[in-house]
């Protein structure tokens, strides 16, 4: 099973910028779709961002579409959150998952028990 571990989280300024970093191990990284999910207080865990196996397909929310970026690297076992002009809408704790299914599978947003995941990095936008 694959095992997967997120960094890059931190505290930044509104309209400042972060890259989250998600390592995957004990998979084949490159058969799997990813998704990057977010969980704020008392909020329920929602849909940010999912990348294909080949990184051809990309599907956002609508709330970081045009600011938000998702990339992998199948070389390096790794995929990436490039988070642009923050908000502090933004504040929550990020998720990385990974699943065997389509990447369009994962936008719809629901939380599968099959999905490996990560156990997150706290992002805190200030205004």
């Amino acid at each position: 099973q694959v095992q997967l571990v997120e960094s890059g989280g931190g505290l930044v300024q509104a309209g400042g910028s972060l890259r989250l970093s998600c390592v995957a191990s004990g998979g084949t990284f490159s058969m799997y779709s990813m998704a990057w999910f977010r969980q704020a207080p008392r909020r329920e865990r929602e849909f940010v961002a999912t990348i294909s196996w080949g990184g051809g397909v990309t599907r956002y929310s609508d709330s970081v579409k045009g600011r938000f970026t998702i990339i992998r690297d199948n070389a390096k076992n790794t995929v990436y959150l490039q988070m642009d002009n923050l908000k502090p809408e933004d504040t929550a704790t990020y998720y990385c998952a990974a699943d065997e299914g389509p990447a369009e599978n994962m936008a719809v947003g629901y939380l599968s028990d099959r999905y490996f995941w990560g156990k997150g990095t706290l992002v805190t936008v200030s205004s």
